[in-house]
């Protein structure tokens, strides 16, 4: 089946395209493109950070990543969907340089497995609260 004929067709999941003649994404924990079916509607979930249960925040990036995750997948399934129904991701990140992608990239591939979702990485200098260093949104399809 073609890429068009895929794009055409009504299945009730997002469609995934990583086209063969672009750099490979999966890697680094996201794909090129997501389409979402007809049938669906969005949901937006509003940036999720490293705070635990009691607003707690680690000083450690990997645990606030961690965290952050967690929290994402736990507001996913109580608007009752799955970590296959995220179409795109956008994550912003402190002071980032790439000894980060490696976290970001295994909390990723923890959550969504190979159905990665798009994304984009924002660097940021600072978040909402100042011992924050990772946030992550997330554009969800809901199916009937």
């Amino acid at each position: 089946m073609t890429v068009p004929e895929q794009i055409a067709g009504t299945a009730a999941m997002p469609l995934i395209i990583n086209p063969a003649h672009l750099h490979d994404p999966t890697p680094n924990g996201y794909s090129t493109a997501v389409i979402t079916p007809p049938a669906g509607r969005l949901a937006f979930i509003s940036g999720q950070g490293g705070q635990d249960r009691t607003g707690a925040l680690s000083p450690d990036f990997a645990r606030q990543v961690k965290q952050a995750y967690d929290n994402l997948a736990a507001v996913i399934e109580a608007i009752g969907a799955t970590p296959a129904h995220v179409v795109k991701l956008t994550v912003f990140v402190v002071d980032h340089d790439i000894s980060k992608l490696g976290i970001l990239t295994e909390a990723a591939t923890h959550l969504f497995g190979t159905n990665l979702p798009a994304q984009t990485l924002v660097p940021v200098p600072k978040l909402a609260i100042d011992t924050m260093l990772f946030e992550v949104e997330a554009t969800v399809l809901l199916v009937a």
